[in-house]
């Protein structure tokens, strides 16, 4: 299992741009970034480079500042707007090479939403055939009205889009949250995950200081034989130096 660090949520004391550095002082090998569109790429790219870190995620599309929803792909007659912007995302991509996508749906309920998202989903992975995508069910505290709500919503759709390059993002806080249980939801859907990202609950914060059975977890994941990326993605407790206790668990 390979630790990475979100640098929308760690290194916060930090400038941006010398997050990367930090991360890797810390003994991440990669990193991942919310929304890196605010910042141009070649910027990203050097520092990147700089740290020897490889860029394991970013999410689509880029966010709307005027304050609208965080995607559009489960949102009926906005066809043309998610193809739009994952082109943008892409171009954006070819440069930073991220391993994962994650492709967000927008608010949204019902049998229309489901089907707008796997039509999308299908032409998203036509699209980019060699790029990863993912997908991430999110919580209703911290997202009401996000459509991708459930992890048996989220394995159904990759199950119906049938694309090899497309699978399941986990997240231990939005876990918990949903369903109460966060190692039962990895037993679950483990076969579909590519990504993995953890912080605890209720509050998102430093892993060992919330509900999550963090030693259970773990244990599940290296059972699985899961060798892909363990990204902190939480709010620490106080620096995030003090928080990474939970990286020893990945040795």
């Amino acid at each position: 299992m390979k630790p990475c660090a979100n640098l929308t949520f760690l290194f916060k004391d930090l400038p941006f741009l010398d997050r990367f550095q930090a991360a890797a002082d810390a003994g991440f090998e990669g990193v991942e970034i919310l929304f890196p569109y605010d910042m141009p790429a070649a910027d990203i790219l050097g520092r990147l480079q700089f740290a020897g870190l490889p860029l394991a995620l970013i999410n689509a599309p880029p966010p709307n500042y005027t304050g609208g929803p965080r995607g559009f792909a489960a949102v009926p007659d906005l066809t043309d707007r998610f193809r739009s912007d994952f082109r943008r995302v892409m171009r954006y991509a070819q440069r930073l090479k991220p391993q994962h996508i994650h492709i967000m749906t927008g608010d949204g309920e019902g049998e229309a939403a489901r089907d707008t998202f796997i039509a999308n989903l299908k032409w998203a992975a036509a699209e980019a055939p060699m790029q990863s995508l993912t997908i991430e069910p999110l919580n209703p505290v911290s997202m009401p009205g996000y459509f991708l709500n459930d992890y048996a919503l989220a394995a159904g759709i990759i199950d119906a889009v049938g694309a090899p390059n497309v699978g399941l993002q986990y997240d231990s806080f939005h876990a918990q949250m949903i369903h109460g249980d966060a190692v039962a939801v990895w037993h679950d859907h483990a076969p579909r995950v590519r990504h993995v990202q953890v912080g605890d609950a209720p509050d998102r914060n430093t892993p060992g200081n919330g509900t999550v059975d963090f030693p259970a977890l773990f244990a599940a994941i290296r059972d699985t034989g899961y060798d892909g990326w363990i990204s902190g993605e939480y709010n620490p407790d106080k620096d995030t130096e003090s928080s990474l206790g939970w990286l020893s668990s990945l040795a």
